[in-house]
């Protein structure tokens, strides 16, 4: 006999546990659902009206001759408005539009915050582009010089960028109420949700399954609403349809909406009264512009209807409703027993069974260095056969959640989730380096770093420049950098995100540092200059190169380290120790010869090739 259906307040108080037990992570997931338009649009209320309070005051404060109007309504050029021109007049017409538009938001940008330049650098001229609609007019020309018509070309413009956002929709902002209901789902029973099972449809490999089903969910609701009572109705038949695809993303879209129109037969006027009973929340929200909304609200109702709708798929299959069948993921409503995590986790419990003191562990300033640095200053055989096993270890001990029962054990779930990549795993990225491996990553950096920006330089200018403070072809700033990832962010290897975050911090704090002690030490010389670069930091750092430094450090970390240490260990330790030496004796040399002989020089600092040098640059120390 089926159990008797909890009530609205039993169910309420579940969805305040769930909540509390993950808020971060449930009020990231309908804060990504609301900018990404597929949930919750009016909690993002609060800066809708900041936006009609900036109009308000551009209106109050227009010139009586209209000219600030004019400026302002620029400013707010839509793309929409750069394709009207066009096809209006000409394509000069729009250029020159969109030229002013440019203009004037470059000058705001200077007359404001610096920090929002947009004169140099990538990222500003994208933004420009974006901002005043001048990548709308250079696709227009370069499809009407291919065509011959500018009609034509802002037709097929028009019809690319319909399919462009008709694709962001059915892949994303359709599909993502499916993700974070399973998010919601997993953390009803289970106390941790990691940001990776917001992947969860691509482990399985059914995201497009999932986006197919919610495409056919929106078409079959859109044809319903031509109708007065489709509207109410049907909005209810397929109220479950997110949440059964979260649980088996590999049904047809046919059985997902008729298994949704089946369970919810019967229950569609008590899911609208308890739809009505958030009324005050949702009256909270408009007086807070959202923020209660945004904070509360949005993931407490989801937590709620998701113990809504677990009590709906158990009475389904108590009733042995048609279908019901497909709903075969136990695991989210109750743990896995002991025998059956054993069958699937043997190598985990292994691990776990092993006693403390049968680990293998350096111990020492060895384990220290080791454990703290992903240090190991020999080569030697032994060492490198540690390092594999303690990779291995720190990859079954991620799955340690998994058999506590504190996490949802991805192994048991129908559709085996895709392992990693066998070439990821064969990188082994947790290794431990040696002295000499680090010496190479150092030099080998400074090299690549010294082709990079001569590179950039040469293409921008089409001058030749020896970059750098120092006279060889390097840039200790990148080796620096990337030795500080491979050991002060060791620790925080296993998280590639946590990584990421930390590599930008470490690189941003040392790229000010050295820019700040450079130009201290040199008497005020600049040997770089972020200025006009959008989001810059007293032009001594910038988002755009931090942006390149955090891509670069994952590179370093993951894939070119562990390149380096694997070609370096087929080759005589005898032979790599002495290529290592002779280039840090060079680069000694160079360092000292610099120390009092900088390269400076136009195009390596903004003073002129024959500025006279501080002399207290004699006591400065370069990295």
């Amino acid at each position: 006999m089926y159990k008797r259906m909890k009530t609205r307040k039993q169910m309420k108080k579940l969805g305040r546990l769930s909540l509390k037990r993950h808020y971060l992570i449930f009020v990231a997931a309908c804060l990504i659902a609301a900018f990404l338009g597929s949930e919750f649009m009016g909690s993002l209320s609060i800066s809708e009206a900041q936006d009609m309070e900036q109009m308000a005051q551009t209106e109050n404060q227009q010139n009586e001759d209209g000219t600030f109007m004019v400026k302002t309504s620029l400013d707010r050029v839509s793309w929409e408005d750069v394709l009207l021109i066009i096809a209006e007049d000409d394509t000069q017409a729009g250029r020159e539009m969109t030229r002013e538009v440019r203009e004037n938001a470059i000058r705001d940008a200077e007359n404001g915050n610096p920090m929002f330049g947009r004169t140099r650098g990538v990222l500003s001229g994208i933004v420009n582009q974006l901002s005043s609609g001048s990548i709308i007019v250079t696709m227009v020309a370069a499809i009407a010089s291919i065509t011959g018509s500018e009609n034509l070309g802002i037709l097929i413009l028009i019809v690319l960028g319909a399919l462009g956002a008709f694709a962001f929709w059915f892949l994303v902002v359709n599909v993502f109420p499916v993700v974070i209901r399973r998010v919601f789902l997993e953390g009803m029973i289970y106390e941790r949700v990691t940001p990776q099972r917001f992947v969860f449809l691509l482990r399985v490999k059914k995201w497009l399954k999932a986006s197919w089903i919610m495409f056919v969910k929106y078409l079959y609701y859109s044809f319903w609403c031509l109708t007065i009572v489709g509207i109410a109705v049907k909005r209810y038949s397929y109220f479950l349809v997110p949440y059964i695809a979260a649980e088996n993303p590999d049904m047809t879209a046919r059985q997902a909406l008729t298994l949704s129109i089946k369970m919810m037969d019967g229950h569609k006027w008590e899911c609208f009264v308890f739809e009505l009973s958030f009324l005050g929340w949702e009256i909270l929200g408009g007086l807070t512009m959202g923020v209660s909304n945004v904070l509360f609200t949005n993931p407490y109702k989801i937590a709620v209807f998701t113990r809504y709708y677990a009590q709906l798929r158990e009475e389904a299959i108590e009733k042995r409703i048609p279908e019901a069948e497909l709903l075969y993921d136990t695991y989210l409503y109750e743990k896995a027993g002991s025998y059956v995590l054993a069958a699937k986790y043997p190598d985990v419990l292994e691990v776990m069974e092993m006693p403390e003191e049968k680990r293998e562990k350096l111990s020492g300033w060895r384990g220290f260095l080791a454990n703290n640095f992903g240090v190991l200053l020999l080569r030697r055989k032994q060492d490198r056969d540690y390092e594999k096993r303690q990779a291995e270890y720190v990859r079954i001990h991620a799955m340690i959640d998994d058999v506590q029962g504190e996490a949802y054990p991805v192994r048991l779930y129908p559709i085996p989730e895709e392992e990693r990549r066998k070439l990821v795993q064969s990188l082994n990225y947790m290794r431990h380096y040696s002295i000499w491996t680090l010496i190479a990553v150092f030099l080998s950096m400074s090299v690549f770093g010294w082709l990079w920006e001569v590179s950039l330089h040469l293409i921008t200018s089409g001058v030749f420049v020896n970059r750098g403070a120092l006279h060889g072809p390097w840039l200790p700033i990148y080796g620096t950098g990337s030795v500080l990832i491979l050991t002060v962010l060791y620790r925080f290897r296993k998280n590639p995100a946590l990584e990421f975050g930390m590599t930008v911090l470490v690189c941003g704090i040392l790229e000010y540092m050295t820019s700040l002690v450079m130009e201290i030490a040199t008497g005020g010389t600049k040997w770089w200059d972020y200025s006009g670069y959008f989001l810059n930091l007293n032009g001594r750092i910038c988002a755009e190169g931090l942006l390149v430094f955090g891509i670069g450090g994952l590179a370093i970390a993951y894939v070119i380290a562990p390149i380096i240490d694997s070609l370096l260990g087929r080759v005589d330790e005898r032979k790599v120790k002495a290529v290592c030496t002779v280039l840090a004796v060079l680069f000694a040399a160079d360092a000292a010869y610099s120390h009092f002989h900088p390269n400076v020089g136009k195009g390596v600092t903004d003073i002129e090739a024959n500025a006279v040098v501080s002399p207290d640059l004699k006591n400065s120390f370069y990295l």
